[in-house]
């Protein structure tokens, strides 16, 4: 039986007594229709081999969305009554796409965002169920809001935002670098909350059609944070510094900033339900994912994992580096002595960061006798603008260089063994893994990269149209115009330079390290000499099936542990572990 992941369930805003939440369902995570007042659950999808874990409630509570996807994500939006009853399709002539975004207005208005190979493109549905487009353009994007009246949307494009009307002509061009967590839900002209990168720190202003743009001066934060607004208009602040969150309820008419108390350790998602009930998803290193709400009301099955009892211990380090110190969580082993065998399990993104919580790749590799250093390098969020824009010398050699500092000062305090240290990551944790392979061979006796960028050109010309935007945003061009920056900060390009074994792991169905340029980087390294270990599993970039991620994780921490002279696994591990 599958463990759900912990996600905050949706609860209508006019009907707070309905709600519907991701949920186990055999093997896969399916959507779940809550009925508050009777703390009751009616099973909403059923698709085997897929599962579903994208879903909302009209604010009303009439009826549920449901994104009815394929495993590369392409897919449409399905509604369906909230007591129960066939599916119709939101956009009945619409072709599956990538979902960019859901919003629905009180009066029954709802926008979707979507994006294929043209490009991004937001579509209107009026509460009579007439749909039209009323956005196209090319490149990526996101559908943040609709206005609660139903006469606005606002959407974000590369770094900056854009409030349209509903015919889709622009009202507000806000250039960046801005994020929105949308419009206040309370009566009155529609107010926009906006979240602004500046040189020293982020702070929040608020947008209305007729003012503009107005600073909150008084409220600033020295690292990223993500907002939402309450019922009644107050703002709820999830601040992320140094792996760690803090919490914070802001009153923007009385100019007044509450900490809310939290545990040490990450609060991956908040959110202020109807009647101030805080609902929030807490974790650290070794709690795994847990819902708390300040009811105690929780939707039915949903897990309360205790902490796990472990012989390991967290430190944080700080290493020196060329633009300010680099942070890294070690985790090791409290039963045996130093030095261990290190694995550094390096953190996607790249605009993400590690932080105090719970993940089954550091449970495991340190159960298995590795420590685990994951390192904040520089592009990471958290640590303030400076550091996450640190790409001034170049896509991934920065990166991988910080890995490298952060190895050096383990080894010299006599924690790392400097024969047994390896990598291992996902997405672009597996895109550094590979770069740090090739460049710094003399250092790594092993790499296990899981959905990677492995040839960088490659990835451009087959990926989505939002990650070609961000590639061109890093490298300051396509690989057209800039090849030498393609060609400098690619894996392909020091294949020649491997020593270690590898182990490669693709999805079929990956639209965003799409599988063919890591089968190609593979056979370069057999052309080679080397006899790289591919696994290919019939998944997009990530599975929302228990078995499927058991068995990635399986492959990694038995690889590892087979070069790295850890434990390596002699079986499968359990699905409930991840």
């Amino acid at each position: 039986m599958l463990v759900a992941p912990c996600t905050l369930p949706s609860i209508a805003e006019l009907a707070p007594d309905r709600g519907c939440f991701v949920g186990a369902a055999e093997d896969r995570c399916e959507i779940f229709a809550w009925d508050l007042a009777r703390g009751t659950a009616r099973r909403v999808t059923d698709r085997p081999g897929l599962g579903t874990d994208v879903a909302d409630v009209e604010p009303g509570g009439e009826f549920l969305w449901w994104f009815d996807d394929d495993p590369a994500g392409r897919g449409t939006w399905r509604i369906q009554p909230w007591a129960g009853g066939p599916d119709t399709p939101a956009l009945a002539d619409t072709a599956p796409a990538l979902n960019a975004g859901l919003a629905m207005a009180a009066d029954g208005t709802a926008a979707i965002g979507l994006i294929d190979e043209r490009g991004f493109s937001v579509h209107l549905r009026t509460p009579d169920g007439q749909t039209h487009t009323v956005l196209t353009a090319a490149g990526g994007g996101e559908l943040i809001d609709v206005s609660p009246d139903g006469s606005l949307l606002v959407v974000e494009q590369e770094t900056a935002v854009r409030v349209l009307d509903c015919s889709g002509t622009a009202v507000g061009e806000l250039p960046g670098p801005l994020w929105s967590p949308g419009f206040r839900p309370t009566a009155g002209p529609p107010l926009l909350l906006l979240l602004a990168e500046t040189d020293d720190g982020y702070g929040l202003w608020t947008w209305t059609r007729n003012e503009g743009q107005r600073s909150v001066d008084w409220c600033r934060f020295e690292s990223e944070a993500s907002a939402s607004w309450t019922s009644d208009g107050r703002v709820l602040v999830r601040h992320d510094r140094n792996g760690r969150s803090d919490l914070f309820l802001l009153d923007l008419q009385r100019r007044r900033r509450v900490t809310l108390p939290v545990p040490s350790g990450t609060v991956l998602d908040a959110r202020m339900q109807p009647g101030d009930d805080l609902h929030l998803v807490r974790t650290d290193t070794t709690t795994p994912p847990a819902l708390w709400t300040s009811s105690g009301r929780r939707p039915p099955g949903a897990p309360d994992l205790p902490p796990l009892e472990l012989p390991m211990t967290l430190g944080d380090r700080w290493t020196a580096g060329p633009d300010g110190r680099i942070h890294t969580l070690f985790t090791a082993p409290a039963d045996r002595p130093p030095p261990w065998p290190t694995v550094f399990l390096v953190h996607g993104g790249p605009f993400q960061q590690d932080r105090d919580a719970y993940d089954p790749a550091v449970v495991l590799l340190t159960a298995s006798g590795f420590a685990v250093a994951r390192v904040n390098y520089r592009g990471s969020t958290g640590y303030g603008p400076a550091w996450r824009n640190a790409f001034t010398a170049g896509v991934g050699l920065p990166q991988v260089a910080d890995l490298a500092a952060v190895r050096a000062d383990l080894v010299g305090e006599g924690l790392a063994d400097p024969a047994r240290t390896g990598l291992a990551g996902w997405s672009w944790g597996g895109y550094l893994t590979l770069l740090a392979l090739g460049t710094q061979p003399e250092m790594w006796q092993a790499g296990a990269a899981a959905y990677p960028v492995a040839d960088s050109v490659a990835a451009f010309r087959a990926g989505t149209p939002a990650l070609r935007s961000l590639d061109t945003r890093l490298f300051r061009g396509t690989p057209d115009e800039q090849p030498h920056r393609y060609a400098q900060a690619s894996p392909m390009t020091y294949v020649d330079a491997v020593r270690a074994p590898v182990l490669l792991v693709a999805g079929s169905s990956d639209v965003r390290c799409p599988p063919e340029q890591v089968r190609r980087y593979a056979q370069a390294l057999r052309a080679r000499g080397h006899t790289p270990e591919l696994l290919e599993v019939d998944t997009g970039h990530d599975s929302r099936l228990a078995e499927e991620q058991a068995t990635v994780l399986t492959a990694v921490v038995s690889f590892l542990g087979a070069h790295l002279g850890g434990t390596r696994l002699d079986g499968h591990i359990d699905a409930r572990a991840v």
